[in-house]
């Protein structure tokens, strides 16, 4: 189950994402993954069996470029450096690849886990009672 959010309690009120809006820009900023050339998405952890399956169901060209983005940020972190200005991920490019998958499996597990614990029994015949007549 992931962790509460007031995200969708947030975008529904205007002034409310207004105000939030500059807040979330300079976190996202200060996170410093994308100075790396880290997507969002990168830093989900692989150690779950949703998130394993998610990255079998990947693209070979997603799944490519996803180890290309971890061993180069991973080089830079040794070397202490970040990535010239122009190669940041930019908000445009910084989408959601592995989440949509993900939630896409966690739909399907909830779904076979209800199937699973169904009950199904025979029905009962019923049969109405006609009142005899002599007997």
């Amino acid at each position: 189950m992931p962790a509460p959010s007031f995200a969708l309690y947030i975008a529904k009120r205007p002034w409310l994402l207004r105000w939030f809006e500059p807040i979330a820009k300079w976190y996202r900023n200060a996170a410093g993954y994308r100075q790396l050339g880290l997507k969002y998405d990168d830093l989900i952890p692989e150690e779950s069996d949703v998130a394993q399956l998610a990255l079998k169901r990947l693209s070979p060209k997603e799944s490519y470029d996803r180890i290309f983005r971890i061993r180069r940020a991973f080089q830079l972190s040794l070397s202490h450096q970040l990535l010239p200005k122009e190669e940041w991920i930019t908000d445009d490019e910084d989408t959601p690849y592995l989440s949509s998958i993900m939630d896409e499996i966690e739909a399907e597990n909830k779904e076979r886990s209800d199937l699973e614990s169904m009950i199904v029994s025979k029905r009962k015949k019923v049969e109405e009672e006609k009142p005899s007549k002599g007997h």
